[in-house]
């Protein structure tokens, strides 16, 4: 991919200006969603980009009745920007690290992984879980943007999130699987927590939600496939923990190669993606 194309890319570098009352309620809920954060022509430009990358990296090919519940809930490829230079311009835009720094309340953030999320024509629905039990990461300022790159429609939907859940902390060991899905949906419904889909998205359009923020995600009856690309940023500063489960031993030697407890989370795949 020659520089010339890379030059004529979408800058991505203009800033999407939150309200204090938009952050307000992030800080709160634990997640909130945000109107075309990446407009039409974008989407237009980075949409078959990152299809084709997927499409040529996926190495999924069980049917779906042979699988299991995470294994039905989508195709995922993580990291998709170490495989394309237009994908990395993408995933490391100034303007979406900017939103995530400002939701997060934080001067700068790093970048911890991107996973492209492609949930299969028949896909099934993605179990109850918090992120942040896989990241080794000594922080609580940690975001993920969910940004689905074709319009998504109500049957579909966002994911559904249990607001004010992140300030409950760790709740659970349980990787996504049948039973994170009945633990946590019996603790939510026990403890009476709202939760939220905010329904059908525009491409473009993205939520944002905390590392520690229950979620889970509906199925796709739909005969088409469900894009979505996510990026997860983490406040610059933060510091290695140690692992305490074989999934953050895992996550630490992928995401932060090198890198040991009480170092500075800031491997050669954690650039700083945007600083006031």
């Amino acid at each position: 991919m020659s520089n010339e194309f890379i030059n004529h890319l979408p800058k991505l570098s203009d800033s999407y200006v939150l309200t204090e009352e938009q952050i307000n309620d992030f800080q709160k809920n634990g997640h909130i969603f945000l109107k075309q954060v990446s407009n039409q022509e974008e989407i237009e430009v980075f949409r078959p980009i990152v299809g084709d990358m997927v499409r040529n990296l996926n190495q999924e090919s069980r049917q779906m009745h042979e699988r299991d519940t995470y294994g039905k809930a989508f195709i995922q490829i993580s990291n998709i920007w170490e495989n394309s230079l237009a994908i990395q311009h993408f995933v490391f835009a100034k303007r979406f690290a900017k939103l995530a720094a400002d939701l997060l309340g934080v001067d700068g953030v790093r970048i911890y992984h991107d996973q492209a999320l492609f949930k299969e024509p028949g896909g099934g629905h993605t179990p109850w879980h918090q992120d942040q039990i896989y990241w080794p990461l000594d922080t609580d300022k940690t975001i993920t943007m969910w940004m689905p790159i074709v319009n998504i429609p109500q049957e579909v939907g966002s994911m559904t999130f249990a607001s004010e859940s992140q300030k409950l902390g760790y709740l659970s060991k349980l990787a996504i699987s049948d039973e994170s899905h009945k633990t946590l949906k019996e603790y939510i419904e026990n403890k009476g927590i709202a939760t939220i889909n905010y329904g059908a998205m525009n491409a473009g359009d993205a939520t944002f939600h905390s590392g520690w923020t229950l979620h889970s995600a509906p199925g796709n009856p739909t005969d088409y496939m469900r894009e979505v690309m996510t990026i997860i940023y983490y406040a610059d500063g933060t510091k290695v923990m140690e692992p305490d489960t074989n999934a953050r031993n895992s996550d630490l030697a992928r995401w932060l190669p090198g890198l040991n407890a009480g170092d500075l989370a800031a491997s050669r795949l954690n650039p700083l993606l945007f600083k006031k």
